[in-house]
């Protein structure tokens, strides 16, 4: 039960921050799409900042572990071609779909009857996937760091440190 309050949390701070961030506007996901306006993929690229390094410190804590999922290229590809077709025409991801249909746009039910059905899709194809896409480049449980050789925190700093000139690249050029 604590779990779950926990994740309903999380998910209305998570919703709270997508909608002050602007990023559930069809704008903001159409100029993301067409390389014109990156207010997503800073939003993104702050988000997976602070969870690499608040993982990995729990993780070092002792208060987490972490659970590495096989690296698959073929299931990674389609599903990737996939959401972005899905994107694409609807205008909306997963996550800027709910928060879109929480403010009250009733053209996401489209991309979330969609994304019910895929999952559907999915799971009745799941058996003969596992058999064909999912043995299609599998790379394994691996991690940056493994790959480099080096400990977790020889990445981290070198990668908030690429995020931080990355972000006033973006801003210098308006973007």
């Amino acid at each position: 039960m604590k779990l779950l309050i926990y994740g309903l949390v999380t998910g209305l701070l998570f919703g709270f921050f997508l909608q002050k961030g602007r990023v559930l506007r069809y704008d903001k996901q159409l100029g993301a799409l067409r390389l014109k306006d990156m207010t997503i993929l800073k939003f993104m690229l702050s988000s997976v900042c602070v969870g690499m390094v608040g993982i990995y410190l729990l993780n070092d804590l002792g208060l987490v572990k972490l659970s590495i999922k096989a690296t698959v290229l073929g299931p990674v590809i389609i599903g990737g071609l996939i959401f972005g077709l899905g994107w694409g025409l609807l205008g909306y991801c997963p996550g800027t779909s709910m928060g879109a249909l929480g403010e009250g746009r009733w053209d996401a039910v489209w991309g979330i009857i969609g994304m019910i059905a895929g999952a559907a899709l999915f799971a009745e194809a799941y058996p003969a996937l596992k058999q064909t896409v999912y043995t299609w480049g599998d790379l394994g449980k691996i991690t940056l760091p493994q790959v480099l050789g080096v400990n977790h925190w020889v990445v981290i700093p070198l990668f908030l440190i690429g995020a931080v000139f990355f972000f006033g690249w973006l801003e210098k050029k308006g973007l």
